[in-house]
């Protein structure tokens, strides 16, 4: 029997949208306000999805309090309270852009979790903005 199981974390950070081989007038036209040289931030919200089968012996697909020790071990600790552009070596050469950022995570936990788990993130810039990424 397939089901699937999430669980969601939280976390604050600054970022600025910005392409280096761009001029700074492409990068304000293209990233407008998140283009802000002094950087901007938002409050992320992140939903975490497994799926498979249910353990016969314990009735979990995985226990959940492994799964939110993973998450904040490996991403909060990671990205809450930082500047993406400087203090995460993921984004020194990358743009932290929303779908970056579920990348980025989602390969943080890919190599977390055991691989028999179908793994997706779906990850809130805002309440109305939204990324989700399964690896694919």
């Amino acid at each position: 029997m397939y089901i699937s199981v999430f669980r969601k974390a939280h976390f604050n950070a600054a970022h600025r949208l910005h392409n280096k081989n761009w001029s700074e007038e492409k990068n304000k036209e293209i990233f407008g306000l998140c283009n802000n040289q002094y950087y901007h931030g938002h409050n992320y919200e992140l939903e975490v999805k497994l799926g498979g089968t249910i353990d016969p012996d314990t009735g979990y697909l995985i226990d959940l309090k492994v799964l939110s020790d993973v998450i904040k071990e490996h991403v909060e600790r990671k990205f809450d309270h930082k500047n993406l552009n400087l203090e995460v070596s993921e984004f020194f050469d990358l743009n932290p852009t929303a779908e970056n950022i579920a990348v980025v995570i989602w390969k943080i936990l890919r190599a977390q979790l055991d691989s028999k788990y179908d793994l997706s993130v779906r990850l809130y810039e805002t309440p109305r903005n939204y990324v989700e990424y399964a690896g694919k």
